[in-house]
Protein backbone atom coordinates (compact mmCIF):
# COMPACT_ATOMS: atom_id res chain seq x y z
CA UNK A 1 0.00 0.00 0.00
CA UNK A 2 1.53 3.40 -0.98
CA UNK A 3 0.77 6.16 2.41
CA UNK A 4 0.47 9.92 0.92
CA UNK A 5 2.33 11.88 3.08
CA UNK A 6 -0.63 14.63 3.07
CA UNK A 7 -4.29 13.91 1.55
CA UNK A 8 -5.58 15.71 -1.19
CA UNK A 9 -5.42 16.67 -4.63
CA UNK A 10 -1.81 17.01 -4.71
CA UNK A 11 -2.05 12.99 -5.12
CA UNK A 12 -4.27 12.65 -8.07
CA UNK A 13 -1.98 11.69 -10.60
CA UNK A 14 -0.24 8.86 -8.92
CA UNK A 15 -3.59 7.93 -7.47
CA UNK A 16 -4.92 7.36 -11.15
CA UNK A 17 -2.00 5.59 -12.05
CA UNK A 18 -2.06 3.50 -9.49
CA UNK A 19 -6.14 2.81 -9.58
CA UNK A 20 -5.78 2.23 -13.33
CA UNK A 21 -2.41 -0.45 -12.89
CA UNK A 22 -4.50 -2.72 -10.47
CA UNK A 23 -8.03 -2.56 -12.60
CA UNK A 24 -5.70 -3.70 -15.83
CA UNK A 25 -3.99 -6.49 -13.45
CA UNK A 26 -6.84 -7.62 -11.76
CA UNK A 27 -9.67 -7.09 -15.19
CA UNK A 28 -11.66 -4.57 -12.88
CA UNK A 29 -13.67 -1.72 -13.75
CA UNK A 30 -12.80 1.20 -12.30
CA UNK A 31 -15.06 3.57 -9.70
CA UNK A 32 -14.27 7.24 -9.77
CA UNK A 33 -15.63 9.90 -7.54
CA UNK A 34 -15.60 13.15 -9.48
CA UNK A 35 -17.81 15.86 -8.86
CA UNK A 36 -17.12 18.46 -11.57
CA UNK A 37 -15.62 15.67 -14.03
CA UNK A 38 -12.15 17.02 -13.89
CA UNK A 39 -10.48 13.85 -12.36
CA UNK A 40 -12.43 11.60 -14.59
CA UNK A 41 -11.02 13.61 -17.28
CA UNK A 42 -7.41 13.30 -16.23
CA UNK A 43 -8.45 9.51 -16.02
CA UNK A 44 -9.01 9.66 -19.74
CA UNK A 45 -5.90 11.28 -20.22
CA UNK A 46 -3.84 8.59 -18.58
CA UNK A 47 -5.50 6.09 -20.08
CA UNK A 48 -4.83 7.63 -23.77
CA UNK A 49 -0.97 8.26 -22.70
CA UNK A 50 -0.17 4.73 -20.79
CA UNK A 51 -2.45 2.70 -23.96
CA UNK A 52 -4.01 0.99 -20.23
CA UNK A 53 -7.82 0.55 -20.68
CA UNK A 54 -10.55 0.21 -17.57
CA UNK A 55 -14.25 0.45 -18.06
CA UNK A 56 -14.95 3.60 -15.85
CA UNK A 57 -18.22 4.34 -13.98
CA UNK A 58 -18.11 7.68 -12.07
CA UNK A 59 -20.26 8.78 -9.51
CA UNK A 60 -20.56 12.75 -9.00
CA UNK A 61 -21.94 14.65 -6.11
CA UNK A 62 -25.82 14.82 -5.07
CA UNK A 63 -27.37 17.61 -7.06
CA UNK A 64 -28.43 20.44 -4.74
CA UNK A 65 -25.25 19.52 -2.52
CA UNK A 66 -23.84 22.79 -2.95
CA UNK A 67 -26.67 24.71 -3.12
CA UNK A 68 -30.46 23.89 -4.17
CA UNK A 69 -31.20 23.23 -7.75
CA UNK A 70 -27.74 23.13 -9.04
CA UNK A 71 -25.41 20.66 -9.67
CA UNK A 72 -21.46 20.54 -9.56
CA UNK A 73 -21.42 18.08 -12.67
CA UNK A 74 -23.23 20.31 -15.40
CA UNK A 75 -25.18 18.49 -17.93
CA UNK A 76 -23.42 19.42 -20.83
CA UNK A 77 -19.95 17.93 -19.17
CA UNK A 78 -21.87 14.87 -18.09
CA UNK A 79 -23.05 14.20 -21.83
CA UNK A 80 -19.37 15.30 -23.04
CA UNK A 81 -18.39 12.50 -20.07
CA UNK A 82 -20.59 10.03 -21.29
CA UNK A 83 -19.87 10.35 -25.38
CA UNK A 84 -16.79 9.45 -24.77
CA UNK A 85 -17.77 6.16 -22.64
CA UNK A 86 -17.97 7.04 -18.87
CA UNK A 87 -20.70 5.90 -17.46
CA UNK A 88 -21.76 8.64 -15.13
CA UNK A 89 -24.14 8.34 -11.93
CA UNK A 90 -25.39 11.08 -9.57
CA UNK A 91 -27.78 9.96 -6.73
CA UNK A 92 -28.16 10.41 -3.23
CA UNK A 93 -24.88 10.61 -0.73
CA UNK A 94 -25.62 6.23 0.22
CA UNK A 95 -23.85 7.14 4.36
CA UNK A 96 -25.63 10.67 4.62
CA UNK A 97 -28.79 11.03 2.63
CA UNK A 98 -31.78 11.23 4.44
CA UNK A 99 -30.10 11.04 7.46
CA UNK A 100 -28.42 14.15 7.41
CA UNK A 101 -31.57 15.86 6.99
CA UNK A 102 -33.12 13.44 10.28
CA UNK A 103 -29.82 14.52 12.77
CA UNK A 104 -29.76 18.65 11.37
CA UNK A 105 -33.19 18.59 12.47
CA UNK A 106 -33.49 16.79 15.38
CA UNK A 107 -29.83 16.54 16.25
CA UNK A 108 -28.20 13.20 17.34
CA UNK A 109 -26.10 10.68 15.21
CA UNK A 110 -27.68 8.04 13.22
CA UNK A 111 -26.58 4.60 12.22
CA UNK A 112 -25.36 5.17 8.13
CA UNK A 113 -23.74 8.93 9.74
CA UNK A 114 -21.86 6.10 12.77
CA UNK A 115 -20.69 4.33 9.87
CA UNK A 116 -19.21 7.00 7.91
CA UNK A 117 -17.65 7.78 11.01
CA UNK A 118 -15.71 4.85 11.35
CA UNK A 119 -14.62 4.60 7.83
CA UNK A 120 -13.10 8.08 7.90
CA UNK A 121 -10.72 6.63 10.89
CA UNK A 122 -8.84 4.99 7.69
CA UNK A 123 -9.87 7.81 5.43
CA UNK A 124 -12.00 10.49 3.83
CA UNK A 125 -11.23 8.84 1.09
CA UNK A 126 -11.83 5.10 2.24
CA UNK A 127 -15.42 6.30 3.25
CA UNK A 128 -16.21 7.99 0.08
CA UNK A 129 -15.05 5.16 -1.95
CA UNK A 130 -17.46 2.41 0.28
CA UNK A 131 -20.17 5.05 -0.54
CA UNK A 132 -19.45 4.97 -4.37
CA UNK A 133 -19.64 2.00 -4.48
CA UNK A 134 -23.33 1.62 -2.68
CA UNK A 135 -24.58 4.54 -4.86
CA UNK A 136 -23.55 2.94 -8.52
CA UNK A 137 -24.63 -0.60 -6.86
CA UNK A 138 -28.08 1.22 -6.13
CA UNK A 139 -28.54 3.00 -9.71
CA UNK A 140 -27.42 -0.41 -11.74
CA UNK A 141 -24.01 1.24 -13.11
CA UNK A 142 -22.00 -2.15 -11.55
CA UNK A 143 -21.80 -5.86 -12.18
CA UNK A 144 -23.25 -7.44 -8.64
CA UNK A 145 -21.10 -9.32 -6.78
CA UNK A 146 -18.21 -7.86 -8.58
CA UNK A 147 -15.00 -6.09 -7.35
CA UNK A 148 -14.11 -2.86 -8.90
CA UNK A 149 -11.10 -0.29 -7.95
CA UNK A 150 -12.79 2.54 -6.45
CA UNK A 151 -11.21 6.12 -6.37
CA UNK A 152 -11.86 9.02 -4.36
CA UNK A 153 -10.51 11.50 -2.27
CA UNK A 154 -10.03 14.02 0.39
CA UNK A 155 -11.89 17.09 -0.99
CA UNK A 156 -11.14 17.77 -3.98
CA UNK A 157 -8.68 15.36 -6.54
CA UNK A 158 -8.19 11.41 -5.45
CA UNK A 159 -5.99 10.74 -2.65
CA UNK A 160 -7.51 7.27 -2.49
CA UNK A 161 -7.79 3.67 -4.06
CA UNK A 162 -9.34 0.47 -2.69
CA UNK A 163 -10.56 -2.87 -4.13
CA UNK A 164 -13.96 -3.45 -3.25
CA UNK A 165 -16.88 -5.68 -4.11
CA UNK A 166 -19.45 -2.87 -3.30
CA UNK A 167 -23.15 -4.01 -1.87
CA UNK A 168 -26.31 -1.94 -2.43
CA UNK A 169 -27.40 0.73 -0.04
CA UNK A 170 -30.20 -1.79 1.05
CA UNK A 171 -27.37 -4.34 2.41
CA UNK A 172 -24.48 -2.21 2.94
CA UNK A 173 -22.96 -4.20 5.55
CA UNK A 174 -21.80 -6.96 2.68
CA UNK A 175 -19.78 -4.57 1.39
CA UNK A 176 -15.93 -6.29 1.00
CA UNK A 177 -12.76 -3.62 1.36
CA UNK A 178 -10.23 -6.29 -0.19
CA UNK A 179 -7.27 -3.90 -0.66
CA UNK A 180 -6.62 -0.52 -0.09
CA UNK A 181 -3.92 0.28 -2.71
CA UNK A 182 -3.45 3.51 -1.48
CA UNK A 183 -4.46 6.51 1.19
CA UNK A 184 -3.14 9.37 2.59
CA UNK A 185 -1.33 9.30 6.17
CA UNK A 186 -3.40 10.68 8.41
CA UNK A 187 -0.66 12.56 11.14
CA UNK A 188 -1.78 16.12 11.14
Amino acid sequence: MTVFEKPGIANTESTLRIALEAAVKHDLPILLSSNTGETAEKLLKLQEETGMRAKIVMVGQVCGFAKPGTAALPPEKRRELEDKGIVTVLSAHALSGAERSISRKFGGVYPAELVAATLRMLSQGVKVCVEIGMMAMDCGALEYGKPVVAVAGTGRGSDTACILTPSYTADFLSTKIHEILCKPGLYE
